[in-house]
């Protein structure tokens, strides 16, 4: 791995919110690191959304964003001007802040021969946890008593239970195998779909495994589906109407992945027609969820507004893998996480 250096530095870009503190743990690594910050201008130029607790009280705007990028080796952030290469002709490797780079593919960025990386592995414990709320909220009717108390209305509903309930996981992943030994804690049987099983093959989370082929019949078997599967061209629209149709009338399903791996008109016919119980979605084809969408008014549906792998931690665990692998560059050794271009993540 070539490094370049300027003047004895190695230019880091910061192109995204990031607290003073975990600003001066990136110039910490070493001392050859020269650090900009542009998280302002980088999200008004790309109409970038974040989060309030995104951005420290009192931060200010660092310098001119084309001086900045024309001088910058490394960037770290989440979204990125379409002419980015012209920009940045120093340009070697790119930390993105997120784990899914589907916002990327499409680019100039993608196509190039800069290293791109992200920090998979990080939204594990937010996820699983986000998944079991979820799965309790539906088996103990936690969605309906919210609405009853609104209205005042006393009713009782028969609460069920996740013990011996079957969770289908859509992609077991890092994230899908956090998720799966969460439910084990409540002796929920699991099975999962991956996309290269061999014959005979087992794993340590799941009772079952299946390739990605056999999803129909994981489908079928599951009370609870949970989606975590990268968003690619092969899983785009993954889940459709006949995967909807072979699901049990009794089930629901729960989507932290991206929105556009389900087929958003799809899921709207099979919750009217009641082919599946309900669902759990954090992540839609379009965000912010349209006004108009009738996911709003379903109350079988429970809405978040795509935050199942945000808590105050990610930060912290981002800069975890961010830190690691620039000492790791600094030292031209390989770096975690890269992107294989050729499978989308």
């Amino acid at each position: 791995m070539l490094i370049s250096v300027l003047d004895g530095k190695v230019n880091v870009l910061v192109a995204r919110w990031l607290e003073e503190g975990y600003r001066s743990q990136i110039a910490a690594v070493d001392p050859r690191i020269r650090l900009s910050y542009a998280a302002e201008q980088m999200a008004a130029e790309t109409k970038s959304p974040r989060l309030a607790i995104d951005r420290a009280p009192g931060e200010s705007a660092g310098g001119d964003l084309d001086s900045l990028l024309r001088e910058a080796e490394v960037i770290y952030g989440l979204r990125f001007p379409a002419n980015i290469l012209k920009r940045a002709p120093r340009l070697k490797w790119v930390q993105t802040s997120s784990a899914g780079v589907d916002t990327l593919v499409s680019t100039t960025l993608w196509q190039s021969d800069v290293i791109l990386t992200n920090v998979s592995g990080i939204h594990a414990i937010p996820m699983r946890e986000y998944v079991l709320s979820m799965m309790l909220m539906f088996v103990k009717h936690a969605h309906v008593y919210f609405a009853n108390k609104q209205d005042r209305v006393w009713k009782q509903h028969m609460p069920d239970e996740l013990c011996w309930k079957t969770m289908g996981v859509v992609g077991l992943g890092s994230i899908g195998e956090a998720v799966a030994r969460a439910a084990k804690a409540f002796d929920m049987r699991i099975v999962a779909t991956r996309r290269h099983v061999t014959e005979h093959e087992t794993s340590a989370v799941a009772d079952a495994l299946y390739p990605s082929d056999k999803l129909l019949e994981m489908l079928g078997e599951s009370d609870f589906v949970v989606v975590t599967v990268a968003l690619t061209e092969k899983t785009r629209k993954l889940i459709g109407e006949r995967e909807f149709r072979a699901m049990k009338p009794t089930a629901y399903m729960i989507n932290i992945a991206r929105g556009a791996v389900i087929d958003e008109a799809a899921l709207i016919k099979a919750l009217k027609e009641k082919w599946i119980a309900g669902a759990g979605l954090d992540v839609f084809e379009k965000e912010p969820l349209p006004q108009n969408s009738e996911l709003w008014t379903m109350p079988n549906v429970i809405i978040t507004p795509h935050v199942a792998g945000v808590t105050p931690g990610y930060n912290a665990r981002a800069m975890g893998v961010f830190c690691e692998n620039l000492r790791r560059y600094l030292a031209g050794q390989p770096l975690l996480n890269v992107i294989d271009r050729t499978r989308g993540y």
